[in-house]
């Protein structure tokens, strides 16, 4: 089993979800963190947050199947949702994130203060 590396912190419920991502993301466990990742996101009573961010800094290791989970998170989030990402800069995430054009879609942030301040 696939588990985030730590409890998802809520600053505002109404305004904004931290989703932590795990050290690794590929073929082995992108399946299985989706839904992890959107029972968090999607509230059960109220409004759904305004802003996620998901935060890779602690993610050492990334391939394409980190950039598809990305992307569904994305289109899976009520239409009005923000997501920004936190990625620090010389990490492997933030190099995936620059070569696969996904920093064009998303904000990419080099650190979780500045990616929740936004």
């Amino acid at each position: 089993m696939t588990f985030l590396p730590y409890p998802p912190e809520r600053h505002d419920p109404s305004e904004r979800l931290l989703l932590p991502f795990p050290t690794e993301i590929d073929f082995s466990n992108a399946d299985r963190l989706l839904p992890l990742i959107m029972a968090q996101a999607r509230p059960h009573p109220g409004r759904p947050p305004r802003l996620v961010v998901l935060d890779l800094t602690a993610t050492r290791f990334m391939d394409s199947q980190g950039v598809r989970l990305i992307n569904d998170v994305r289109r899976r989030l009520h239409p009005g949702t923000r997501v920004y990402v936190a990625a620090l800069p010389e990490s492997l995430a933030s190099r995936v994130l620059e070569v696969t054009g996904l920093r064009r879609d998303i904000p990419v942030y080099d650190n979780l203060p500045e990616a929740m301040a936004a």
